[in-house]
């Protein structure tokens, strides 16, 4: 079974009528900013879903542009196994945005994790090596530490700078850490 591509515009008009909606992005990305009605089922917990609730009913997937929901289509087609008429948002929330279509959105969320991530080791490693030039040659461990740090992230899953992250003030309550109260 393949998964059909859908325009945004036909895709509300499905919605209309009674389809799914499935935004398979992570909890964090889609608590800053969603198409309303969307249910979150991120990828990473797609093994563990039942989607045949309304097995009557299409089923829309989307991610922010589509390429996420594109690469996972046989998972999708497999974990629903030709039961249902099944579509893929073409260009995801941000096509959906440029067609004009709600977008809720909470700027009180923090930005997704993954980009913190981005931000800081680009940081780290911008003022390392500038450091490195300026100051002494020892700031170049800084990138190289940084440098190893992404490896690891990318052949084990575990991103160390995540989990620092994860605590910091602006994420208290959002990934699981304390919040002041407990």
């Amino acid at each position: 079974m393949s998964l059909l591509t859908i325009n945004p515009t036909d895709a509300r008009r499905l919605l209309d009528k009674g389809a799914t909606l499935i935004d398979v992005r992570e909890a964090d990305e889609h608590a800053r900013e969603k198409i309303p009605g969307a249910r979150n089922l991120p990828l990473s917990k797609l093994d563990e879903a039942d989607l045949t609730a309304h097995p009557d009913r299409p089923i829309i997937f989307h991610c922010k542009s589509g390429a996420r929901t594109q690469a996972n289509a046989p998972r999708l087609a497999a974990k629903l196994d030709g039961t249902f008429e099944v579509f893929i948002v073409e260009g995801g929330l941000d096509a959906w945005r440029k067609a004009g279509l709600p977008v809720a959105t909470d700027p009180r969320q923090p930005l997704e994790l993954q980009r913190q991530v981005q931000i800081g080791a680009g940081i780290l490693a911008s003022f390392g090596t500038l450091l490195g030039l300026v100051v002494s040659p020892w700031f170049f461990a800084v990138p190289a530490f940084v440098g190893a740090g992404l490896i690891t992230a990318g052949v084990t899953g575990f991103c160390g700078m995540a989990r620092v992250l994860m605590r910091a003030p602006w994420n208290r309550g959002v990934y699981g850490a304390p919040t002041r109260a407990a």
